[in-house]
């Protein structure tokens, strides 16, 4: 009886090569498609909320901004208002002094949010996580005080006053609605995404994740940390400043709030729900944080504090992961069909 032939193990798949692995990361997926689509469906959907979604937006820019230098080069920031709060306060100064058109003085605020953050990003390449913490925080401080100290160019405590903003490319003027402001901040946003996007899913986003694993490692296989660190810091203040900028341009009007310390835990918890480190977290947990805190405040008005802490604490203690999990678990069929691997 002749000996059974040995089975030959099927072949080891062929690694892709770099770019292949990053046009890979980079496809576009369908939920992503209906997330945008379904974000532009609700300006004839809910035609009377524009208002709120205005807001959900703007913090979801912002709340993206601090993802960018918290999930992907992981650096913690207390203080990240404080380019949205210059993003405010340059729009709001533009605006009141001759440049109206709303998108000239976007790019000049975010241009200038940039700038501070270029200025800020060299005071946290050295010391540790709890150095950096505590010096987003000072800049943040520092810039509230001097924003409340020169009440003859900010308005000090009683905010900007006089800040006039024009039609949108000379064409398309603010209503009252809400309409206007909302399409142009979720173009805005959506723009800014798809740069975000190309950006973390290049080689210089896989660096920024390699610098977050182990600084040293990284810097050992040529990576240059203090470069991409000022960079990634300096592009999150620009996404900030342009955030704080849409505030300003749609509210027409800037007080010392935008760079109070509760903008800055705002977004930090919006991450703590959405998750941090694929862009999408601070989208969606705007989207969350923002209908927890409208619809708690409504319900018990003295006491949503106190709910959204217990609501936190509870997500923190399950875990974002299982918690989500357990509520897909039912949509699992069509989920796994929509994603190509149902039968």
């Amino acid at each position: 009886m002749s000996p059974s032939p040995i089975p030959t193990p099927p072949a080891a798949a062929e690694p892709l090569s770099p770019s292949a692995f990053l046009r890979a990361k980079s496809a576009w997926r369908w939920p992503e498609i209906v997330f945008w689509l379904s974000a532009f469906g609700l300006i004839l959907l809910l035609p009377n909320r524009h208002l709120l979604l205005n807001e959900i937006v703007i913090l979801g820019l912002f709340a993206l901004s601090l993802d960018l230098i918290l999930g992907y080069a992981g650096i913690v920031s207390l203080g990240h208002a404080a380019f949205f709060g210059v993003g405010a306060y340059a729009a709001g100064l533009l605006a009141k002094h001759g440049i109206s058109e709303p998108v000239t003085g976007l790019v000049l605020s975010g241009a200038i949010a940039g700038c501070v953050g270029l200025l800020a990003s060299f005071m946290i390449l050295r010391g540790t996580d709890l150095t950096r913490l505590m010096v987003t925080l000072g800049v943040a401080l520092i810039l509230h005080e001097l924003a409340n100290r020169l009440d003859w160019i900010t308005g000090g405590a009683d905010g900007l006053l006089g800040v006039s903003v024009g039609p949108i490319l000379g064409r398309f003027d603010f209503d009252f609605a809400g309409t206007t402001a909302y399409v142009y901040s979720l173009t805005t946003a959506f723009l800014l995404f798809l740069l975000a996007r190309r950006i973390v899913h290049s080689p210089f986003g896989l660096s920024l994740k390699a610098l977050k694993d182990n600084r040293l490692r990284a810097a050992t296989i040529g990576i240059a940390p203090n470069r991409r660190i000022v960079a990634v810091y300096t592009l999150a203040a620009v996404y900030a400043g342009m955030a704080g900028a849409l505030l300003t341009q749609t509210t027409q009007f800037v007080s010392l709030e935008v760079l109070d310390f509760a903008r800055s835990a705002d977004a930090l918890l919006v991450l703590v729900i959405g998750g941090s480190g694929y862009l999408y977290g601070g989208l969606i947990g705007a989207i969350a944080f923002k209908l927890m805190k409208d619809t708690l405040s409504a319900m018990t008005p003295a006491y949503w504090i106190f709910w959204m802490g217990f609501i936190l604490v509870i997500l923190v203690l399950i875990g974002r992961d299982r918690l989500v999990a357990g509520l897909a678990r039912p949509f699992a069929p069509l989920l796994r069909r929509f994603g190509g691997n149902g039968p």
